[in-house]
């Protein structure tokens, strides 16, 4: 009966790797980018109810009466399903004549259903293009430029392949040049280890040698050997910048607002948009400029082709790029910045560590002990408050305290691994009839937990004496119980059967 059982269950378990292999395999049989430099990369098409078709955008997004197609928030959905990492660019292209694709509702992708659930028959010369990462992708993070890096493994052999993190000590600044790049971001802005989260997961065994021109990682050297082992929580972590800029102002911090997205450096516009300060933060934020004063659109003499930034998809919390989708318009965003507040300091301190903002590194602190997270400013104003932004992987939340001397002390009693991530200072004051804030750069905080070391340095050598006192009364009572020397010498004289006191007496006699 046993045996019986023990085969039903062996059977029951085959059956459900091969529903799950069925699944995985149907799924990326619906769907396939064709045309392209490789099978990440082309025209997207479908395969829905036995017809392969083309995908089209002519379910469009409407925004103030005027339809735009998708973006790459849109976009990561199909790479993701494609299992080709991350999103880096999509494009409308415009056929000659019309024929049957499959128009995919934006809405449903974005719920997290499958494209073949979202599909509607119809007829379109609008064809969607979509270029993916293929190797690479960023997991784990708030946008597609941020995240835990994996790394797709057995190129050779798309059936067998697996994504697998990468140790941190096997990846440096100029390894993190090229993924940025492959990616579509900015360049490099945060790389430590563990920032995105860990896991069991199998780890990339060799060391990458990039030389920081390459176009993708797997272009770059690697080292011969293998590693052997990677350290709980050293799984490569990393940030890219968004690629955003002010251009033609009087700072950095003011002027033209342009996007770099597919490759092109092109004008924002806020024609087709609701474009208000939120937004506007977004950009300062990426250009660590200060507050958002004013939002202008400035009218060109003729259309040029700009970027429009989807308002709704930036207020959800996704990066500009993300919600960027082409078009053409004379109306161009121009944004002003306040150089009124110059940029906060954040510090952090413990019993283990000190970073200052010019370092630009994280901190670590242990377990269970105190740190400090300080924010200041030069003198400028009276007044005002500092907020302490904290992001992680799984939480944001959000600090507040008035500002004392120009400063204030972030205090937590007993760090946690949840205190994990990174921290950001943001100073406001009321001046001028206007709130203005500025925003510190990140540091980020790693909580080591030294308890299973100390248990073992303190519980081993316990058990050793505890074992050295045992043995020694052990052999103390084992030398109690043994008769001495001279008992053994003295003769049985009652076995022998010489009474004691005839004994004594024959010895008193001589």
């Amino acid at each position: 009966m046993d045996h019986l059982l023990v085969l039903m269950l062996l059977l029951l378990w085959s059956s459900g790797l091969q529903a799950e292999e069925n699944h995985n395999s149907t799924q990326s049989e619906d769907v396939r980018l064709v045309g392209g430099d490789s099978r990440c990369a082309g025209t997207l098409e479908l395969k829905h109810q036995g017809d392969w078709r083309p995908v089209s955008d002519y379910d469009r997004r409407p925004v103030r009466g005027y339809y735009y197609g998708w973006i790459l928030k849109e976009a990561a959905a199909a790479c993701r399903e494609l299992d080709c990492g991350s999103a880096v660019s999509v494009e409308q292209r415009e056929e000659s004549s019309q024929r049957s694709v499959w128009s995919i509702r934006y809405d449903c992708v974005q719920s997290g259903s499958a494209l073949r659930e979202c599909a509607i028959s119809g007829s379109s010369n609008s064809i969607l293009d979509l270029n993916c990462s293929d190797s690479v992708r960023l997991v784990n993070g708030t946008s597609l430029c941020s995240g835990r890096l994996e790394v797709k493994t057995n190129q050779s052999n798309h059936s067998n392949q697996w994504w697998s993190s990468v140790c941190e000590a096997d990846f440096d600044q100029q390894d993190a040049e090229v993924v940025c790049r492959q990616l579509g971001c900015g360049a490099p802005s945060v790389l430590q280890g563990a920032l995105y989260g860990d896991v069991e997961a199998s780890m990339w065994t060799k060391e990458f040698q990039c030389g920081g021109t390459e176009s993708a990682l797997l272009d770059c050297r690697s080292s011969g050997s293998d590693r052997n082992t990677c350290s709980p929580g050293k799984a490569v972590g990393l940030t890219c910048s968004e690629p955003v800029r002010l251009v033609g102002g009087d700072s950095r911090c003011a002027g033209t607002l342009e996007l770099k997205h597919q490759g092109d450096w092109r004008p924002v516009s806020g024609r087709y948009s609701d474009w208000i300060l939120k937004e506007a933060s977004t950009v300062y934020r990426e250009l660590d400029c200060g507050s958002a004063v004013s939002v202008e659109e400035r009218e060109e003499s003729s259309d040029r082709s700009v970027w429009i930034i989807m308002s709704d998809c930036v207020q959800s919390g996704s990066a500009l790029r993300e919600c960027a989708t082409s078009t053409s318009s004379d109306y161009i965003l121009n944004l002003t910045c306040s150089d009124l507040l110059l940029q906060p300091n954040i510090s952090g301190s413990s019993s283990v560590d000190r970073v200052s903002e010019a370092q630009q590194q994280g901190f670590h602190v242990l377990r269970d002990s105190t740190f400090t997270i300080s924010c200041s400013v030069q003198p400028q104003y009276p007044g005002g408050s500092f907020h302490l932004t904290f992001t992680s992987s799984t939480s944001a939340l959000n600090y507040t305290q008035p500002a004392v001397n120009h400063s204030a002390h972030f205090l937590f009693p007993a760090a946690e691994p949840a205190h994990q991530g990174s921290y950001r200072c943001v100073y406001h004051v009321y001046v001028f009839s206007h709130d203005f804030f500025s925003e510190s750069r990140l540091i980020s905080l790693t909580v080591a937990d030294l308890r299973p070391f100390i248990i073992r340095a303190i519980v081993l050598p316990l058990i050793l004496l505890l074992a050295n006192i045992g043995l020694y009364f052990y052999y103390k009572g084992k030398r109690g119980q043994r008769p001495s020397r001279r008992e053994k010498a003295e003769p049985d004289y009652y076995n022998l059967g010489v009474p004691a006191a005839e004994e004594e007496g024959a010895q008193g006699a001589e």
